[in-house]
C-alpha cells in the first residue's frame, strides 16, 4: 500500500510542477495578439505525437471524428541464444495485432482488436480527451486524457497454462486496464508523457502475482525532421506484483509519417500488444536478451467524405 501511494504522489507531484510551467512562448504570444486585436484566440497545440501509440502504450493523440484508422503490428521474436542467424534474429518468429479504430468525436475515439499473443486475445478500448494544451486566449500548459480497455483471451486451457481437467470460469480470462496519460508539447521538437496505470487480472497463476498490478508509464518523441521522430517508452512496476520471470517493459523507436501512413519501427522487450500484456506479461527469455524487432502501422481513412 505504501509503494502505492508513493507512486501516486510522485504523479501527482510531476503533474504539478508540469502545471506551472508557462505555456511555449506565452508572452510574446500575448503581445502579438494585443498588437493585431486577437487578445481571445486560443491555440491548440498540434501533434504532440504523430499517432495514438507512443510504441506499445497509448499516447494522448485522438483519431478525428469520422477517422477510421486501421492498425497492423508485428513483434518478432528475440535472436536464438548462440545461433542468432538460425532464427534469422527472430523474425522467423511473429506476434499480430490486427485492429479497427474510429473517432466518435474529436474527443472521444474506441477501437477493437485481435492479437495472436499472449493467449489469443479480442480487446476492446475507449480513450477520452479531458484537458488539451493550448495558449493564446487560454492557457492549459498540458494535455490529459482518460483510457479504459478490456481484453479476453480466448485460447485453449493448455495455451494458457491453466491446470488439466480443472473447470475454469469464463470470468478468469478478463483482464482491464485504466490509465491516465499526460503529455506536454514542449516545442516542436520535443513532447514528454507520463501515464499512471492500473491493470486488473481477474486471474493469476498463483500468489506471487497480484491481481491488480500497478504501473506507470514515461515516454516521449524527438523530432529529428518533420517526418521523422525517435520515440522511448518504459513502465516502471512497483515491487512484487508479478512473478519471478517478469520483467517492467521497454522500447525504443523510431517514427516515419508518409502521408496517410505512420510506421513505427521500434526495439522492445514485449510480445504483447495490450496493456494488460505488455505490461504484466512481458518475460525473460533464458539464455537470451530478450531484445526483439517490432512495427506498428497506421492507416486512416476519413469515413466523412
Amino acid at each position: 500500500m505504501r509503494n502505492r501511494i508513493n507512486l501516486l504522489a510522485s504523479c501527482l507531484l510531476i503533474l504539478a510542477l508540469l502545471g506551472t510551467l508557462p505555456a511555449r512562448g506565452q508572452t510574446l504570444d500575448s503581445l502579438l495578439n494585443a498588437a493585431n486585436g486577437i487578445g481571445d484566440e486560443i491555440i491548440y497545440e498540434q501533434a504532440t505525437f504523430q499517432t495514438t501509440r507512443l510504441v506499445n502504450g497509448h499516447s494522448v493523440e485522438q483519431d478525428a471524428k469520422g477517422v477510421l484508422n486501421f492498425r497492423i503490428s508485428h513483434r518478432f521474436g528475440p535472436p536464438s541464444p548462440g545461433r542468432p542467424a538460425y532464427n534469422l534474429f527472430g523474425l522467423d518468429e511473429a506476434n499480430i495485432r490486427i485492429a479497427f479504430e474510429y473517432g466518435l468525436t474529436d474527443k472521444v475515439m474506441v477501437g477493437v482488436g485481435r492479437c495472436k499473443d499472449p493467449g489469443k486475445a479480442f480487446d476492446g478500448f475507449a480513450k477520452a480527451r479531458i484537458l488539451h494544451q493550448c495558449r493564446g486566449g487560454k492557457n492549459m500548459p498540458i494535455s490529459l486524457s482518460y483510457f479504459a480497455s478490456i481484453s479476453v483471451k480466448t485460447g485453449d486451457p493448455a495455451l494458457l497454462g491453466w491446470i488439466p481437467n480443472v473447470s475454469y470460469p469464463k470470468w478468469a480470462r478478463v483482464a482491464y486496464a485504466h490509465q491516465v496519460l499526460l503529455a506536454r508539447k514542449f516545442s516542436e521538437r520535443l513532447s514528454l508523457q507520463l501515464a499512471p496505470t492500473l491493470v486488473h487480472r481477474n486471474m493469476v497463476r498463483g500468489r506471487s502475482e497480484a491481481n491488480d498490478v500497478w504501473a506507470c508509464g514515461m515516454g516521449g518523441r524527438y523530432m529529428v525532421s518533420p517526418s521523422t521522430s525517435l520515440n522511448f517508452e518504459y513502465f516502471y512496476l512497483l515491487p512484487n506484483q508479478l512473478a519471478p520471470g517478469f520483467s517492467a517493459p521497454y522500447a525504443l523507436g523510431v517514427d516515419i509519417e508518409t502521408g496517410g501512413h505512420v510506421f513505427q519501427l521500434h526495439l522492445t522487450n514485449s510480445i504483447g500488444m495490450t496493456e494488460p500484456a505488455f505490461i504484466t506479461e512481458t518475460a525473460i527469455p533464458v539464455k537470451a536478451t530478450g531484445i526483439r524487432f517490432g512495427f506498428n502501422l497506421s492507416r486512416v481513412f476519413n469515413v466523412n467524405t
